[in-house]
């Protein structure tokens, strides 16, 4: 057995050192018909662009991806610059018009964005040419190598009933060691390059446009390239959660969820809509955690996509006021986080040998709270400025300016604490940071799950031992043992109702239950009150 984990420890290095390698295989550049067929493509009317991109672009030096972006980057720079000169100049002369039509020569977008469309005409080399081998290389030896990993580590041969971790705090991987934060560094990088240097990582969507073709009819982007990899790797770890697992029948039912809105909803659905010329939606990504639903881009497609576009809209409207709430009422918070959510379900998968580095201290939770909440009202302060400049024409709204509110939080919430921080941390601090400390959905659910909700944990104190499984094991930071001890419900707005603190209990003290909410009641204050009705009668006799 340990052979066969160490054989597929070095076939996963193996395709990992290949995928990062391909970064730096093949050169980019252009011919002068390729050039003008993409300048075309992009309805460009600059002379200068052409000249500089000419200059950049179409030369028999065998460029590495490196030197091709950063020569097309300060192209576009250079022409942009350009035209700001002028528009400036004429701005000073008062000369509306000529100010006017420079507008129309300047290039819009950012400039990872805009050198990413030119690399991806203008790779060559084995990547490029060899797709389907780099695929096998890759993601084939991968899954793989991981799937061989795994089965020896949880003792797929045990037939003995419970949830085993032991050694977890004795191996670097799980314990913060070198090996954890070597991952943390790899996953940081990653989301880095994902959302700010997708130029730099083209060759990766060389290998993934055969699948992108099939599925959508276009090339592959960088988002597929990171949608198709979420979904490969929650189907290896979620085979570790179904072995490890295995006896818990409400963890194997959970996982497969979770799983099957991932693949299914999150990824498959939306590409086939594209392929059909419909906008490519999340049916299941709820508003505020879906913060671009309402931006403008967005209403204006939806707008323009005719009675589908208009289904999207009023479906979305209605999962947020009305579906999230009343499920949550019935079935908690759970529900989502943990059967619905494509962030939940990779916290769950590869975030599960790190659950246990959620932190359970008091200044913990008051960060969170006043952490999550903040995010819910700059996403809620967003949102209402966006719609009063979408309706009224203004560009901001008592003082905030739209644009700027608008690339606040895309960069600093949806691609740093999200992406960045949000599963980048997980080896370190935990499998839920970007659910319990960032998501504006789940502070939006947590709040009518503390307050209005059928859902809770009981317990039975009479039978804790005090192991601290369920709170060393608790994601969300919940000091579940305090509440056991004392014969608590927990009734916590941060508890997605993962039930792994119920499964790693030995004694069967905990339950997760969607009762009547006039059972939702602290044990204490019956306890309390049944103390001192016993010592009245002792007083009286």
């Amino acid at each position: 057995m340990k052979a066969i984990k160490q054989t597929g420890l070095v076939i996963f290095l193996i395709a990992l050192s290949i995928f990062t390698g391909s970064i730096f295989l093949g050169s980019f550049n252009l011919t002068s018909s390729e050039l003008d067929s993409f300048l075309q493509e992009k309805n460009y009317k600059s002379e200068i662009i052409k000249e500089e991109l000419t200059k950049a672009t179409v030369t028999s030096e065998k460029l590495n991806i490196f030197e091709f972006s950063s020569r097309v980057r300060n192209a576009y720079q250079t022409s942009n610059d350009h035209y700001d000169a002028l528009i400036a100049k004429y701005d000073a002369e008062k000369n509306w018009d000529a100010k006017g039509q420079q507008y129309q020569y300047k290039i819009y977008g950012k400039p990872h964005t805009l050198s990413f469309d030119l690399a991806k005409k203008a790779g060559k080399g084995f990547v490029k040419e060899n797709q389907a081998v780099l695929w096998w290389l890759t993601f084939g030896l991968g899954i793989l190598g991981a799937l061989l990993f795994i089965f020896p580590n949880l003792n797929l041969l045990g037939r003995n009933a419970g949830i085993k971790n032991n050694g977890i705090y004795l191996e670097s991987a799980t314990n913060r060691g070198a090996i954890a934060w070597l991952v943390l560094v790899y996953l940081v990088v990653f989301y880095l390059l994902l959302y700010f240097m997708p130029d730099y990582v083209v060759n990766w969507t060389y290998i993934l446009d055969p699948i992108s073709k099939t599925l959508n009819g276009g090339l592959a982007s960088q988002w597929f390239v990171y949608g198709f990899l979420y979904c490969a790797i929650m189907v290896v770890m979620a085979t570790r959660m179904y072995i490890k697992y295995r006896h818990n029948k409400y963890q194997v039912i959970r996982t497969t969820s979770v799983l099957f809105f991932q693949i299914v909803f999150a990824f498959l659905i939306p590409e086939i809509m594209t392929s059909l010329n419909m906008p490519g939606y999340d049916f299941k990504n709820a508003f505020p955690l879906d913060y671009d639903f309402f931006f403008e881009w967005n209403l204006d497609s939806l707008r323009n996509s005719g009675t589908i576009g208009l289904f999207i809209l009023v479906w979305g409207i209605i999962l947020t006021l009305i579906i999230v709430p009343v499920m949550v009422y019935f079935f908690g918070k759970r529900w989502y986080c943990s059967w619905v959510c494509g962030c939940g379900g990779l916290a769950e998968t590869l975030g599960d040998p790190y659950r246990q580095h959620s932190d359970k201290s008091i200044k913990a939770w008051k960060l969170e709270r006043w952490l999550i909440h903040s995010v819910l009202v700059f996403s809620l302060v967003m949102t209402l400025v966006t719609l009063y400049c979408y309706f009224t024409g203004a560009d901001s709204f008592i003082g905030i300016k739209s644009q700027w509110i608008k690339d606040t939080y895309s960069f600093l919430i949806g691609a740093w604490f999200a992406g960045v921080i949000g599963t980048g941390f997980y080896p370190i601090f935990g499998n839920r940071v970007w659910c319990r400390f960032g998501c504006p959905l789940a502070a939006y659910m947590g709040l009518v799950q503390r307050f209005k909700s059928r859902f809770r944990i009981t317990t039975n104190g009479g039978q804790c031992i005090s192991c601290g499984n369920c709170s060393t094991y608790c994601e969300q930071g919940i000091d579940v043992r305090s509440y056991a001890q004392k014969g608590e419900n927990i009734v916590r707005a941060s508890c997605v109702g993962c039930g792994i603190c119920s499964a790693v209990c030995p004694r069967g003290v905990l339950k997760l239950e969607n009762g009547p909410e006039k059972g939702r009641i602290n044990p204490t204050e019956v306890l309390l009150g049944n103390d001192v009705d016993l010592m009245k009668l002792v007083n009286d006799k």
